[in-house]
């Protein structure tokens, strides 16, 4: 349990290294930006004092390490900064954005992981049959389609042709889950069919790599159907590369919502993003880059954690 622990703390190390690595990396972005923060801010016809005065108030003359650890200590106590166009407090602002890009996110993971392991062990049971190979042809469609392009057939078919739900993803304050859910369909559908290829065709690969094993050969000559061979020795020893890949792609789901957000105008942390970036509000994506680097290396730390959790081989390296 000790070199588990180790190996944990290691990981957890790497992560908030590699964060504040991240960090670095979107404030400099965020400043070599070509044009000038307050002449996008008071427009063209700014007199050179508004000007001077204005980026005096946004402490744009100071030195940029001065500021970067200025907003760094600000991060730390969970002040995010204000929003330079509307003068509202960004931790505010986001706190909603964010639970509402988290629900969407929710209901594609809950609809598209239990489906892609699914139809990943159909696929192994019926290898090289038609049901493999209807499942991989429609799943290799999907992958090489754009999200924007799904979601705007989605819109033409489902919402204006059939009118079965709303075309626009408006959701507020009170409503109710049921609602709420119908509102969304559409976005968690495309999400589903972005993600599902993916992690269908890898829990494929995973389990046909394990299929190969001497163990899974012993139990099919102790007669064991196919079924109970893929569900009691190779599902389970496929469990790290799945999750590897499972949480990879909901790592994709709350960070790559951005498109299908700006879609369907949904009130998510993807379209604050977008409004303020063609506003160059630079703390708020400042802010927003970070929140999703912070998710993408959380995920991607859990998948280490379970991967050494599940495999010997990677607790002794030796």
């Amino acid at each position: 349990m000790g070199m588990v622990a180790r190996l944990v703390a290691q990981r957890l190390a790497l992560g908030l290294l590699l964060l504040f690595a991240v960090s670095i990396l979107i404030f400099a972005g965020t400043q070599i930006l070509p044009g000038d923060v307050a002449q996008s801010i008071l427009g063209q016809s700014a007199t050179p004092e508004a000007l001077a005065n204005l980026r005096k108030e946004l402490g744009l003359n100071e030195p940029a390490l001065s500021r970067y650890f200025s907003w760094l200590g600000g991060l730390l106590t969970g002040d995010l900064g204000t929003s330079l166009s509307s003068g509202a407090d960004i931790s505010s602002a986001i706190a909603s954005r964010l639970a509402n890009t988290l629900f969407l996110a929710s209901v594609a993971a809950v609809v598209s992981v239990p489906l892609a392991i699914l139809l990943g062990l159909i696929a192994v049971r019926y290898r090289d049959r038609w049901p493999d190979k209807m499942i991989s042809a429609v799943t290799l469609a999907s992958i090489s389609l754009p999200e924007f392009f799904i979601g705007y057939v989605l819109i033409f078919f489902v919402a204006v042709k059939l009118a079965w739900f709303p075309s626009i993803a408006t959701v507020y304050d009170g409503m109710g889950f049921g609602q709420r859910l119908m509102t969304v369909a559409l976005p968690a559908a495309t999400l589903t069919l972005v993600v599902l290829a993916h992690m269908m065709r890898m829990t494929r690969a995973a389990i046909l790599n394990v299929m190969q094993s001497a163990y899974v050969e012993t139990a099919e000559l102790k007669g064991l159907t196919a079924f109970d061979v893929i569900r009691k020795h190779a599902f389970p020893n496929a469990i790290a590369p799945i999750v590897n890949v499972v949480m990879l792609n909901l790592a994709f789901l709350v960070v790559g919502v951005v498109v299908v957000e700006v879609i369907f105008v949904y009130p998510g942390m993807g379209q604050y993003l977008v409004d303020h970036v063609s506003k160059r509000d630079v703390p708020v994506v400042q802010a927003c880059g970070l929140i999703f680097a912070a998710f993408y290396i959380g995920l991607n730390l859990v998948a280490d954690i379970v991967a050494i959790l599940t495999n010997p081989r990677l607790r002794h390296p030796k």
